[in-house]
């Protein structure tokens, strides 16, 4: 620390140099400019005279002799070599510089472009400009920053050093961009709906909460958008979606961020089958646009996304891995012995069906490497989907599970306000045996849902894990670009 402020002083003299002679180190005005790819871009092969180009970008090396000197500048396109001579400049301009410009400065330059004896294109200012003056040295002198907690805490810093986290958030955009190119094309209109919300709902999970002074009222940070989004499709809106900011009071790991993005996307007159495509399509398409196929790789396994994906069961999958038939073991204390008889343990749970979903975590999840859609959970876990004809234990919802990580959750919707309600109720009984994650009773999207919904299917997508998959990441900390952290 002592060695950076030390640094830091040198700088805060230099800056006092530059303004005693007369030079503006933070001017309000940038002289028109060009990218530095688009810069290289123009060089002409083989031809006498060069083109003129101005530059500017961050100094990202610095190498000062005599009476010339060599750096590199970068901008958001590239970095470019800027070769400066004390001839061509002037002795004042070209003193100016080897004596005030440090790494981490943001200058322009003008000049012709031209390539050095090694090969590379570069440009020989014929005058040049001080944009800002860095008083802090850049990390590692741009050898790349290694320190996990300095990349997340001062992401800028990970950003100009590292290559591949730029591409990370890149790569990032692209994806956002696919998803709402292929749901543009089907016909779905992109909406708003609101972050601060009078009652949570939508999901299983806790909320923050907040205060409004002047309504004199506690809001709650959204936890999911779904159910304002149902009210649209009651509203008349068939085809509707959001790519929303959502805040879950929950713990912090490698898959979980408090604030993370998520897709919802709501269809009249389909289901969870026609949610399954989408699922496929959308996730094919982010493929063709990134790599031109559907197979990618994550870690050490290679991935194939074409369609269609595997289907099964969630009781099919848990009987497959422990031997457990959950439908033959309806309650829960005779589900809950058969798995103490096998010395497996599990913590447990306040119902059958999260006791139920507590052994598919912990049996088959881990599992699920190859793209698969995981079918039919337990009733008391899914208070917004409708029953399935003919078994109403569970009900027609999936997840999918790509490289052992859960991606999404999809239901065909419930679209009857009288069982509904009833869920409701249901959901306050789960919270009173400690259920925290319970849903609470919203009589105004009952009240929406009294004026009739249509048949619907619903399918909700989290942007972040879709960005680990595609971008090889372990940790959602790498997708997000101001991740979360304790102090």
């Amino acid at each position: 620390m002592a060695e950076s402020n030390d640094r830091r002083e040198q700088r805060l003299t230099k800056l006092q140099r530059l303004i005693d002679a007369g030079v503006d180190p933070y001017p309000a005005r940038v002289p028109e400019v060009i990218g530095a790819a688009e810069a290289l871009s123009q060089f002409v092969e083989d031809a006498e005279e060069q083109p003129t180009v101005s530059v500017a970008g961050r100094v990202m090396s610095l190498r000062v002799m005599g009476k010339s000197s060599f750096c590199h500048i970068a901008d958001g396109s590239g970095r470019i070599q800027l070769y400066l001579r004390r001839d061509l400049l002037g002795e004042d301009s070209y003193n100016l510089f080897r004596r005030g410009v440090d790494l981490g400065d943001h200058v322009a330059v003008r000049g012709p472009l031209f390539r050095t004896r090694s090969g590379e294109i570069s440009i020989q200012a014929e005058d040049w400009t001080y944009l800002s003056k860095a008083l802090r040295p850049m990390p590692e002198k741009w050898h790349g920053l290694k320190d996990v907690e300095m990349r997340y805490r001062q992401r800028y810093l990970d950003l100009i050093a590292n290559q591949e986290t730029r591409e990370i958030f890149v790569a990032r955009t692209k994806i956002v961009s696919a998803v709402r190119r292929y749901l543009d094309e089907q016909g779905f209109m992109e909406v708003e709906t609101p972050v601060l919300q009078p009652l949570y709902g939508g999901a299983a999970a806790r909320p923050f909460v907040t205060h409004h002074n002047t309504l004199d009222r506690d809001l709650y940070l959204r936890i999911a958008d779904e159910l304002y989004l149902k009210r649209l499709i009651v509203g008349g809106f068939d085809r509707v979606y959001e790519i929303a900011h959502n805040f879950r009071n929950e713990g912090i790991d490698t898959q979980h961020n408090p604030e993370f993005t998520g897709l919802e996307l709501y269809q009249a007159y389909g289901d969870y089958d026609t949610m399954m495509r989408h699922v496929e399509a959308i996730y094919a398409a982010v493929a063709q646009s990134l790599t031109g196929g559907t197979v990618i790789s994550y870690g050490e396994h290679e991935i194939d996304l074409t369609p269609p994906w595997r289907r099964v069961t969630m009781r099919d999958a848990i009987f497959e891995a422990s031997g457990l038939d959950i439908a033959a073991l309806g309650e829960y204390e005779a589900l809950y012995a058969a798995v103490k008889a096998k010395n497996v343990e599990i913590e447990p749970q306040p119902t059958w069906g999260k006791l139920v979903e507590e052994l598919f975590e912990t049996f088959v999840e881990p599992s699920l490497i190859q793209p698969t859609f995981l079918l039919d959970f337990p009733i008391d876990i899914s208070p917004l989907a409708k029953k399935k004809p003919g078994n109403e234990r569970f009900v027609e919802r999936f997840e999918f599970f790509i490289a052992g990580m859960e991606s999404g959750n999809a239901f065909t919707e419930l679209n009857d306000p009288l069982d509904q309600r009833e869920r409701f109720v249901g959901q306050i009984a789960a919270q009173a045996k400690g259920d925290d994650e319970a849903h609470p009773l919203d009589e105004d999207f009952l009240l929406a849902m009294e004026h009739g919904m249509p048949p619907t299917g619903g399918l909700g997508i989290g942007i972040d894990r879709m960005v680990m998959l595609f971008t090889n990441q372990s940790s959602i900390r790498e997708v997000i670009l101001f991740p979360q952290l304790r102090d």
